[in-house]
């Protein structure tokens, strides 16, 4: 378990302009854990998601996922990893099970596998009998449990989820939150994902990192913090941080 996957190291992004999407954040991510970055819109948790992903280059500072750099051997990390963005979307005029089959012949060529995925994204996302239909008739619950499927039936070594349950109902929510908990407790995927919703966080993540205007201001356990900041919830805990740092 103490095994890292992913290692950030003073990582710094500049946008033009000047502003900084991140500024020095550093953490790790152990095997097996559920690692969530938490912080309110605009602290930086894409930015960072989306370098470890190998989508945007860091100004400064070195990233590396499973011990290949994100910058130098990007399409080694690429192939350990599976990204979820917050706002993905899917092929509306493909049902779903012919979308987890697009997505299975992008990992392999071989029936045998693509079948395997398939059947495990079918597990996976709890769509039954609607994945016969069209995505453009699904609602956003069920697209994004769609998604999340796709995202975890390649049995990435690492799977990184922006904002997994990000403007859903609170049944739909559930079922992701249960759909990622019960995947990683049977598959051992790594995850790391980021969120501003504390209930999910609290729910979820074995360790969290607390950012905000792109700078880590903690790590820990959820108790730890709790602990650590005397407060009875992560909420406390968030707003005890974002207020010293902001004097």
């Amino acid at each position: 378990m103490s095994k890292e996957i992913v290692s950030v190291d003073n990582l710094t992004k500049i946008y033009p302009g000047g502003v900084k999407g991140a500024d020095g954040v550093t953490f790790t991510v152990r095997k097996g854990e559920v690692f969530g970055l938490i912080g309110p819109n605009g602290a930086g948790k894409t930015t960072v998601l989306r370098i470890i992903a190998t989508i945007l280059q860091p100004s400064s500072g070195k990233v590396t996922v499973a011990g290949y750099d994100v910058v130098k051997e990007a399409d080694m990390v690429r192939k350990m990893i599976s990204y979820l963005p917050e706002d993905a979307g899917a092929y509306k005029y493909l049902t779903g099970l012919e979308f987890m089959k697009f997505i299975a012949r992008l990992y392999s060529f071989k029936e045998s596998d693509i079948e395997k995925i398939v059947r495990e994204g079918i597990q996976v996302s709890g769509l039954g009998e609607r994945l016969k239909d069209k995505i453009k008739s699904y609602s956003k619950g069920m697209l994004r449990r769609l998604l999340v499927a796709r995202t975890l039936m390649v049995n990435p070594m690492l799977a990184i989820l922006d904002e997994p349950t990000s403007g859903l109902d609170v049944i739909n929510a559930m079922q992701i939150r249960n759909t990622i908990k019960s995947y990683t407790r049977e598959r051992g995927v790594t995850i790391l994902m980021s969120s501003h919703n504390m209930l999910e966080v609290e729910y979820l993540c074995d360790r969290i990192g607390i950012i905000y205007r792109g700078r880590m201001l903690a790590i820990g356990e959820p108790r730890e913090l709790k602990e650590l900041y005397g407060a009875q919830n992560l909420e406390e805990v968030f707003v005890k941080l974002i207020e010293s740092a902001s004097y």
